[in-house]
């Protein structure tokens, strides 16, 4: 019998959530703090990028848009559990009315990361967003490259994406933004050598040279299954050390995002199609909740140490 998401944070027994299919005892996280929360935009998106570890689409709403009334309780409670940094991600955030709004309040409280495609959403709101470089706190922007070959990225985002985001990542660099690139991590490539192809396009654009690359495995579609290893309590101790379990997002971070109409915060930014990891309705009851590693994504962690944060 599923748990309801109202009483999921106080009742966690069942024995999948625990254990392994061996019935060995299941790896876990017990957060320490909120160095970092996230909002999840929405899963709308204006792209239909088939590969997107969200499922994002146009008028896609798996996961509903936010809200300014929506976000600003969050960020407000965040505040009072010592949060250092907002981070907003879809989807596509700019394809949401309230966005503007939201990032003008958290500005003035903390440094803020909006991950984008930089294509006609972000594009549009060039002139809304110019103010932001007068806020006491700094706005930074990941945008996706998945690949340095133009026909290859083109071939999942649309023709022409390519171009126009390169051009619209250099317009928020020429602005004042601090900007940062997200690329597809190739199965045994060499980590050194697929960074080193973007510099073409870093001099091409007047980009810095040193212009962060954030790489990510293919994480696959909303509700895959994939054959990964189970981590068990064992793993967590033979293969990592307090200071390597400390770097686990779930340990530092979590995600808001909004759900059959409601806000729930989960336990990081790859599990929100897994309602297991639904930890409650809001912070404080969140970061008291043990998250256990069951979902294939948290493997990534485990093995490579894929983290959404830039910090």
């Amino acid at each position: 019998m599923r748990i309801p998401q109202e009483a999921f944070a106080h009742h966690i027994t069942r024995l999948d959530w625990l254990n392994t299919p061996h019935n060995e005892n299941r790896g876990y996280i017990d957060p320490q703090l909120l160095k970092e929360l996230w909002f999840h935009t929405g899963t709308i998106c204006n792209l239909s990028c088939p590969f997107c570890l969200e499922g994002s689409k146009p008028g896609d709403d798996r996961l509903n848009k936010i809200t300014f009334s929506d976000a600003k309780p969050f960020i407000d409670e965040a505040l009072g559990l010592g949060v250092e940094k907002f981070s907003f991600t879809g989807g596509e955030p700019f394809v949401i009315k309230d966005i503007v709004e939201i990032l003008d309040y958290a500005l003035d409280r903390r440094p803020c990361l909006v991950l984008t495609n930089a294509t006609k959403p972000l594009n549009a709101r060039l002139d809304q967003i110019k103010s932001f470089l007068k806020k006491p706190y700094p706005l930074n922007f990941r945008v996706s490259f998945d690949y340095p070959d133009e026909a290859r990225h083109d071939a999942g985002r649309g023709k022409g994406s390519f171009q126009l985001s390169w051009q619209t990542i250099t317009q928020l660099h020429d602005m004042g933004f601090q900007v940062s690139i997200a690329r597809h991590r190739e199965k045994d490539e060499n980590l050194e050598e697929a960074d080193k192809a973007y510099q073409k396009h870093f001099q091409q654009w007047g980009l810095p040279s040193d212009t962060r690359i954030v790489s990510f495995p293919d994480f696959l579609t909303p509700g895959s299954i994939a054959k990964v290893p189970h981590i068990t309590e064992q793993c967590m101790t033979t293969y990592h050390t307090e200071d390597t379990r400390d770097k686990f997002m779930c340990n530092f971070s979590k995600m808001v995002v909004k759900h059959n109409g409601k806000m729930r915060v989960y336990a990081c930014t790859l599990v929100d199609d897994d309602i297991d990891y639904d930890l409650g309705g809001n912070l404080q009851d969140a970061m008291k909740v043990r998250v256990m590693l069951k979902h294939h994504r948290c493997y990534s962690c485990f093995a490579q140490g894929a983290s959404c944060s830039e910090g």
